[in-house]
């Protein structure tokens, strides 16, 4: 019996100590956080196919002249714009024919933040309304 409760002691104690390994920390914000490790932990994947696979609810699709939007919350605008807007280290990035996660360098990002919710998005105003994709790129 003692044997037992020692056994589960020293199995409680080294859960404990491995569980305290320090990660780096992942960036405030209101909603979903892939850090450059998460990147580094997809090879060859285009940062696209890495926020399809880590985003809940994003798709991409193609707009009518070709070019392709990201969307975080469907279909249901009926007069505005259904591209999710994507801001760079502060800058917000206007609509472009080749897209504008193509010419982001998945090896350069730091984090990316993806924000659904209006309070988060509110600071976008009307163009943070279908959502905002935050990127923050590494200096140096």
């Amino acid at each position: 019996m003692n044997r037992v409760l020692l056994l589960a002691a020293s199995l409680t104690i080294a859960c404990s100590s491995s569980s305290s390994v320090s990660r780096p920390p992942r960036p405030a914000g209101a909603g979903n956080v892939i850090t450059a490790d998460d990147i580094a932990h997809s090879p060859g994947m285009s940062l696209e196919q890495i926020l399809v696979a880590r985003v809940p609810g994003l798709t991409f699709a193609r707009t009518a002249d070709g070019r392709t939007i990201v969307k975080l919350r469907g279909t249901t605008t009926v007069l505005g714009d259904e591209e999710a807007l994507i801001v760079v280290n502060g800058i917000a990035l206007g609509p472009n024919a080749a897209g504008n996660l193509n010419a982001i360098n998945t090896y350069d990002i730091e984090s990316i933040t993806v924000l659904r919710d209006a309070a988060s998005t509110a600071q976008w105003g009307s163009r943070g309304a279908n959502g905002v994709i935050l990127i923050k790129t590494k200096q140096g």
